[in-house]
């Protein structure tokens, strides 16, 4: 960076800075705007607070009206019933008639426990039906538990005039899918002629189920399907609100690896979806809320029909479940599963999971499997690599000629009739300078795939490797009490490892490179020792398995890069560019270098165009 520039940078920075203060509100102005939000705050907690004070008053007056239809249905003792398999333990509750609790067996908290997704006050959900007299809200109403099987039970509420409303739950064999039919018999005289749909009030508070809270999060958020169309989700990292016009195949109140997914047949209506942070250190991720509707038949004759997905984020079992949904679907669950974007997305789905699967199926701990199968990706882009390092080498072996250019040249008006000789000189030695590019760039989704798988797979999670007890979450060896900006309380070693083997790496790739002493790029140098140390604060929060992959990935990129050197004689590879010189007639540019060369010379008839301006333009002066 010559002192131009650098004196550029700082005169934009003083007028930025200066403009900042210039325009800074005074204490005054700041305290007034103050004022105004907080008067905006507290109008809307009054109305949120009397709309609550009148839904409370409305539900007290529909409990004491001996005339209801539910009048004997709002009273009653809660009571609990159980239906399990050899994966899940549901719970449902008289009251409302809703699952009320979800245990994995298969899966332990960070206590050790057997991880539950939510029970108690931790969920909510309400069915609500108009009526021509009154309105039913299920929440509030106590059902009766009939037909009980292992697997099977119905929720029914009884209404006064001798009808009934059936909520019938079946938990489907050794999956994480629940089966719920809403049928109502003899309520013909409840609902108006017109009735042809229900309501939906489902809330959620997400639990924090695993160690790192930012982490976590970044993976956590409420998800939806369109029909007919690809997934989408609200902000993982602030407050939003939604509402939907589209309808919708299923609503996912997710979290990193596990996921409670509500499914229609005829799809979901109307939706409203609000997904709001909770604080660090309460034990929530989320406070989820999906307000829509669905179709519903108050003849009975065709009952509605929807499927709870209580289970892990893991790839080849949402794919499964997809087969036990309903048949005029494809539900795609496996997006929940975030494998990057789609070419990617590929790569992983094709590649990644079933070289994972079969590595990991062999009984290997997962830090040896992320091992081999960094390995087994080096060995695949090692072609590309070499054309690489082939390339950068034949530029360094030729750099003396490129020398005797730049001294030919060395006023900066020359700069363009320098490049010129240097691309022709490339051109006669058959050499393309972003002959490297290409190939580096093919290895790029390789390398990306791994970046969005690790922290997505399920196996991972309490997984421990060396000193890291869980490879999904940052490895904490070094950690102390107080909050450091930007670095937490801890020191994640995997990522200092990373981040030192990456400063190495950028040395290797300089002097492969050799950028030597070029000024011109000493600003890249800076970028290059800064970059890991951007890595290093970020990467700290992150899964210790995905530090890791990075670290063995660097150290082999390295040790690649060494093998390489040694392998390579340039001046055998001068002496062989100097046998294969290009004859005048046959340096015919072609692909990327014709591209080149055609920029230069527009360049070039610019730079003429310019320079005759400037020339008519002194001259009128003179007459003038």
């Amino acid at each position: 960076m010559d002192k131009n520039t650098l004196v550029g940078f700082v005169l934009i920075g003083v007028v930025i800075v200066g403009f900042g203060i210039y325009n800074r509100p005074s204490q005054e102005e700041r305290a007034q705007a103050q004022h105004y939000q907080d008067s905006i705050q507290q109008v809307i907690r009054d109305k949120e607070i009397q709309a609550q004070k009148q839904a409370a008053l409305a539900e007290e007056a529909a409990l004491n009206d001996t005339t209801s239809l539910f009048f004997e249905a709002t009273k009653g003792e809660e009571k609990r019933t159980t239906l399990e398999n050899e994966f899940i333990k549901l719970q449902f509750t008289n009251k409302g008639g809703r699952v009320c609790s979800a245990m994995l067996k298969e899966y332990n908290d960070q206590e050790h426990q057997p991880l539950v997704l939510f029970d108690g006050n931790d969920a909510a959900m309400n069915f609500s039906f108009d009526g021509k007299a009154e309105n039913m809200n299920s929440s509030r109403l106590y059902f009766e538990t009939v037909n009980q099987t292992d697997s099977t039970v119905t929720m029914r509420l009884n209404v006064s005039n001798g009808g009934h409303l059936d909520l019938n739950y079946k938990l489907l064999p050794h999956s994480y899918m629940v089966d719920l039919t809403i049928q109502a018999t003899g309520m013909q005289n409840f609902f108006h002629s017109t009735t042809n749909s229900m309501g939906i009030d489902w809330k959620q508070r997400a639990r924090q189920m695993e160690k790192g809270f930012n982490f976590e999060q970044r993976y956590t958020s409420l998800t939806y399907k369109p029909v007919g169309e690809s997934f989408d989700y609200l902000s993982e990292t602030s407050d939003e609100k939604k509402d939907i016009p589209e309808a919708l195949d299923w609503v996912a109140f997710k979290n990193q690896y596990f996921s409670c997914v509500f499914m229609a047949e005829q799809c979901f209506m109307n939706a409203s979806l609000d997904s709001k942070l909770e604080v660090q250190g309460s034990g929530y991720m989320k406070d989820y809320r999906a307000e829509m509707s669905t179709p519903f038949d108050p003849t009975g004759a065709k009952p509605t029909r929807l499927q709870f997905y209580f289970g892990p984020n893991h790839f080849k079992t949402l794919l499964a479940s997809n087969d036990l949904s309903f048949s005029n679907k494809d539900q795609e669950l496996e997006d929940l599963v975030y494998l990057g974007w789609p070419i990617i997305r590929l790569i992983n789905r094709w590649f990644t999971i079933n070289l994972f699967d079969w590595l990991s199926g062999l009984g290997l701990s997962m830090g040896i499997v992320i091992l081999f199968m960094t390995i087994i990706v080096k060995i695949l882009v090692l072609p590309t690599t070499w054309k690489s390092f082939i390339s950068s080498a034949k530029m360094r072996a030729l750099k003396p000629y490129v020398d005797k250019i730049s001294a030919k040249y060395p006023n900066p008006e020359d700069a363009l009739k320098k490049q010129q000789e240097t691309m022709a000189l490339y051109r006669e030695y058959n050499v393309s300078p972003m002959g490297g590019c290409l190939p580096m760039l093919l290895q790029t989704p390789v390398y990306m795939a791994l970046f969005f798988f690790v922290p997505n797979a399920i196996e991972f999670r309490q997984q421990s490797f060396l000193w890291a007890n869980d490879l999904s979450a940052y490895d904490d060896l070094i950690s102390w009490n107080m909050h450091i900006p930007l670095l937490g309380n801890h020191l994640s070693l995997f990522c200092l490892l990373f981040s030192a083997t990456t400063v190495i790496n950028q040395i290797v790739m300089m002097r492969q490179q050799d950028m030597g002493n070029n000024p011109q790029m000493a600003a890249m140098k800076w970028m290059m020792y800064i970059m890991p140390l951007m890595f290093f604060f970020i990467f700290n929060d992150y899964a210790s398995g995905l530090s890791y992959y990075y670290f063995i990935s660097g150290l082999m990129s390295i040790l690649i890069m060494w093998i390489m050197r040694k392998m390579t004689d340039e001046k055998k590879l001068l002496a062989q560019l100097e046998a294969n010189k290009r004859e005048p007639s046959q340096q015919k540019p072609s692909g990327l270098m014709a591209k080149l060369e055609a920029l230069q010379k527009e360049q070039e008839r610019l730079q003429k165009e310019r320079m005759e301006r400037m020339k008519q333009t002194q001259n009128h002066n003179k007459k003038n």
